[in-house]
């Protein structure tokens, strides 16, 4: 019956999120982000970004729409790339952020006691270093590169779903439902995978989407100050390329690179907020 309601629930939510026109609207262009990024990293799109396909800053026109870089090379084919290297970091950082963030939480809040106060500690402990200097010193420690930034963002990016599953865990400990389950003689794995976990899943579904566009801000950062993604195009090393170009009026790598970045988050902020007032209606308005 629980899990009939919790099918029921989802599914209604599914229906509701898309019905709306502006949610449809972002919902396919996420969908077309995450296609290019596919289509891209299989080599069937932009597969020869390193090409030189004009001459040096052509201007965008019917042959090249986005135009061309210092070295004639297509600033689309690089968009594209960049593309599916935000779509890949914010896939893998959000997963694994969330999974471990999720898994804290639920020990955390579910058994209490020194397990409680060493996860406590240690998310707080990571909180409390400024983002930026912890990204830097994980970036200077394990080297450049796509790796290092996932691995980074991991690690400071778990501890707000930690505090937030942990909290919503302990709320529910206390409710007639998970009494009724220790009465009849459930198992702590029975209570937290059939029990809480289902009930913690609008929570860990609306953090995903937090990371995700958080992960694609972040590596584009990265790599616009040059410690993220080396020998592969990335918005933010377009925007740092671009720097030099705009003196002279050359804007189109400056700026597609910054719109694609921009609908990207714009998308997934909507699709967040729609979700989040969807899976949990108290939050709307807020």
């Amino acid at each position: 019956m629980h899990k009939h309601n919790l099918l029921h629930q989802f599914g209604f939510s599914k229906k509701a999120l898309l019905g709306n026109t502006l949610n449809l609207f972002c919902f396919l262009t996420l969908l077309g982000y995450a296609l290019v990024a596919l289509l891209t990293k299989i080599g069937w799109l932009a597969a020869d970004w390193q090409a030189e396909v004009g001459a040096s800053y052509q201007q965008p026109n019917g042959l090249h729409y986005f135009g061309t870089d210092v070295l004639g090379r297509s600033v689309l084919a690089k968009v594209l790339h960049g593309a599916e290297v935000a779509m890949r970091v914010g896939f893998v950082v959000a997963l694994w952020a969330v999974v471990i963030g999720a898994t804290f939480g639920i020990l955390a809040g579910y058994f209490g006691g020194i397990l409680d106060a060493c996860i406590v500690w240690l998310y707080t402990v990571v909180t409390s270093i400024p983002t930026m200097i912890l990204l830097m010193a994980v970036a200077f420690v394990l080297g450049k590169g796509m790796q290092t930034i996932c691995i980074a963002l991991i690690i400071i990016e778990w501890t707000e779903t930690c505090r937030l599953v942990r909290g919503e865990v302990m709320r529910h400990k206390a409710r007639e439902y998970m009494q009724a389950a220790s009465a009849i003689g459930a198992s702590s794995a029975r209570k937290i995978f059939v029990h809480l976990l289902p009930n913690m899943l609008p929570l860990i579904i609306y953090q995903f989407s937090l990371v995700f566009q958080t992960a694609i801000k972040y590596e584009v950062i990265l790599s616009y100050l040059g410690m993220g993604i080396q020998n592969k195009p990335s918005w933010g090393i377009m925007i740092s390329d671009a720097r030099s170009g705009l003196l002279r009026g050359i804007w189109w790598e400056l700026f597609f690179a910054t719109m694609a970045m921009f609908l990207l988050v714009l998308v997934f902020n909507i699709l967040a907020d729609a979700l989040r007032d969807l899976l949990d209606p108290k939050l709307k308005g807020r």
